[in-house]
Parts: C-alpha cells; sequence; structure tokens
C-alpha cells in the first residue's frame, strides 16, 4: 500500500493566518514570541516599523530585535535607530555585509551601479546576504510588510507565512510573521503619534517608505509611498529581496 503523503508544513500556516485575521498585532507577536522564544527577532528597517516594537513591550514578554546595516542609509537612520534603543532599553543586533563581497562589486561597478543595472545585485550584497546569515541563526522573524505599502507586491500578504526565501538554524523555512499587514499606514501614524514612540525624522522631511540614501527620495502628497524607492525601475519590481516572495504571486 502507497505510504501516507506527507503532512503540508505551509497548511498549518494558512489556518493560522485565517485565525489572526482577527487578531491585535499585539496578539499575533505574542503568539510568535511565546512559540518561537529566542528563535524569533522582529527585523527593524528604521522606520514605521517601529510599532513592532511598541507591540514586543506591552506583550511583557523578552524579544530580540535586528536591523540591516547595509553602510548607505542615512545619518537620520542611524540617529533613529540610537533613539529607539534608549527608549525601549533594548540592544539592536546590527548585521552587515561581507567586506569582501562590498568590495568585490564596488571596485568592479562603481558605488552606483544600481542606476544602470538594477537594484537587485547591491541588494542581494548588502541586504539579502547578510539576511540570510541572520535567518540561520533563528526560526521565525517579524517584519512590518503591510498590504498598502506597495499594491502590486504586497497586496497579498499574510499575517503569517512560510518564508520559502530562508532556511533557519533547524534546516527548516523560517516561518514569517506579518503582525500589521492588515493596518494602513494611517493607522500605524496614529498609533505612532498616540504612544509617543520615536521616529524617523526623515518622515518630516517628506520621506515615507525609508530605505538606503541613493535609493530613497522624498514624494509629492499625491504619490504612492512606494514611488520613493528605485524610481527609476519598473513599479511592479520594487522588492530588495527581503520579501522576494511578494513577487512570485
Amino acid at each position: 500500500s502507497e505510504a501516507p503523503a506527507a503532512a503540508d508544513p505551509a497548511a498549518e500556516f494558512v489556518e493560522l493566518d485565517a485565525k489572526f485575521q482577527k487578531d491585535s498585532p499585539t496578539a499575533v507577536i505574542k503568539y510568535a514570541l511565546e512559540r518561537f522564544g529566542s528563535d524569533v527577532a522582529i527585523a527593524f528597517s528604521g522606520a514605521e516599523d517601529v510599532m513592532l516594537l511598541e507591540y514586543a513591550r506591552r506583550t511583557k514578554l523578552p524579544y530580540r530585535v535586528f536591523a540591516l546595516d547595509t553602510g548607505r542609509l542615512h545619518p537620520e537612520t542611524y540617529r533613529f535607530f540610537a533613539a529607539v534603543e534608549k527608549h525601549f532599553d533594548i540592544k539592536i543586533e546590527y548585521c552587515y555585509p561581507e567586506s569582501a563581497a562590498v568590495e568585490a562589486l564596488v571596485n568592479e561597478k562603481g558605488l552606483f551601479s544600481f542606476y544602470e543595472d538594477g537594484h537587485g545585485e547591491c541588494c542581494g550584497v548588502r541586504k539579502v546576504a547578510p539576511l540570510r546569515k541572520k535567518l540561520g541563526t533563528l526560526r521565525a522573524w517579524i517584519t512590518g510588510q503591510r498590504k498598502d505599502q506597495s499594491p502590486s507586491t504586497r497586496a497579498e500578504v499574510p499575517k503569517v507565512q512560510l518564508d520559502g526565501g530562508f532556511v533557519g538554524n533547524d534546516g527548516q523555512k523560517v516561518v514569517k510573521f506579518n503582525p500589521v499587514a492588515a493596518t494602513t499606514s494611517e493607522d500605524i501614524w496614529f498609533a505612532i503619534r498616540g504612544t509617543g514612540v520615536p521616529y524617523n525624522e526623515l518622515h518630516e522631511k517628506g520621506f515615507k517608505s525609508i530605505g538606503c540614501e541613493p535609493c530613497t527620495k522624498p514624494i509629492l502628497p499625491s504619490q504612492h509611498e512606494r514611488e520613493g524607492r528605485w524610481w527609476w525601475e519598473d513599479a511592479t519590481l520594487k522588492e530588495c529581496g527581503l520579501h522576494a516572495g511578494n513577487l512570485e504571486k
């Protein structure tokens, strides 16, 4: 007789996502922290995802936070990192690209090659590789992805999923939690102002979506926030590789 088919590990998280639809971001993060403990961490980008830290604080459980320092961030973002550490009394775990890989890329193509041949290679060296290394020490991560951030690539973002792009410390696909997936930018900003958490001062200068300095610009009131990122490229490709699975949908 045929052996029974192996259970689909993704099915559990499809069911869990359905349950999470009625749950608050704090409840989702609490679940992640209780289930994965020190094997889960919040990915902090230096923008509106500061609210993830506030929600984690409310759980009263220990939580870890990491950030990718690409070496090309705005000075305002570095100051914001310091303010966040002080406000939440935490130490952010900074992740850096391999110096040899950066050196090889810049010496071969220069400092601004992404304007000519796309951002994928630079992001791969400065962001994706360090993230892959970090997630290899974890089993799950928590992100600030929202559906309204990019209608072309994030409209279907669930609150929890198996992330096929990365392998954790157990050799399995990492679990990705997106607690604010269904939250709007407006609601996030009501929460930021209402709680008094720090925010990146670039937001006061017309920036909405914040990444590396050469690839981020302020936007006009009528523009979508993602128009301030990689503005020279096709709007359907505006993912840096950290959430590349969004492009496969």
